[in-house]
């Protein structure tokens, strides 16, 4: 039986385990048949993942609270908007043609529940939560479906009248970076219908 790979996946264990590997080497390098100038090679490269991993984490962090904030303004423009248009389009004046013109009168659906397949997007909400946006057009909802890294059976999450859906269960191991996939299929009279989505892939973040 062949052993695991030593080496960590994920890239605060292989900080954990190559600072582990740099004391244990620089206490008694001679010990295990090497030199102090490779000893303070691994010492530097330590010093380097460990700084960028760290400029990673600020980026991250950073680019969270900017999406929050975007989303946020996000909302108060397309609120602000449909607020218009509802005035616009009961206004005594108003015509299709002058709805068109706005911008302000959504195209037609055609909805074939053989092979509609859902348009699904997620984001990342932090600490396992994981929110997902889908086009309801006119269903019941979609049934949503998941994995983990590794994993190849699909498990239903749940099913999901209103966009956005928030899968809100926690990290496996809290504290860890963790890979989830998403996929979806539309629902109408509690029966499945049409195709699966395309797989979303969403690095939740601790």
């Amino acid at each position: 039986m062949s052993n695991s790979d030593f080496i960590p996946n994920s890239d605060h264990d292989l900080l954990v385990w190559a600072e582990n590997l740099h004391a244990k080497l620089a206490a008694n390098p001679a010990a295990y048949g090497v030199t102090a100038e490779e000893v303070a090679i691994l010492g530097g490269a330590n010093a380097d993942f460990r700084a960028k991993n760290a400029a990673v984490a600020e980026i991250n962090t950073t680019a969270k609270r900017i999406t929050a904030e975007k989303d946020h303004s996000r909302g108060t423009l397309m609120s602000l908007g449909r607020g218009l248009a509802r005035r616009v389009k009961g206004h005594a004046g108003y015509t299709e043609a002058a709805g068109a013109d706005l911008g302000i009168v959504g195209h037609k659906i055609s909805f074939d529940p053989a092979t509609a397949k859902p348009i699904l997007s997620g984001t990342d909400k932090t600490d396992g939560a994981v929110e997902l946006r889908f086009p309801k057009l006119g269903t019941e909802g979609v049934n949503i479906y998941w994995q983990r890294e590794g994993q190849t059976t699909w498990l239903l999450v749940g099913h999901a009248n209103h966009s956005p859906y928030t899968d809100s269960r926690p990290l496996l191991e809290p504290g860890k970076t963790e890979l989830r996939r998403y996929t979806a299929v539309y629902v109408i009279n509690d029966k499945e219908v049409g195709q699966f989505s395309d797989v979303v892939e969403i690095t939740c973040a601790p």
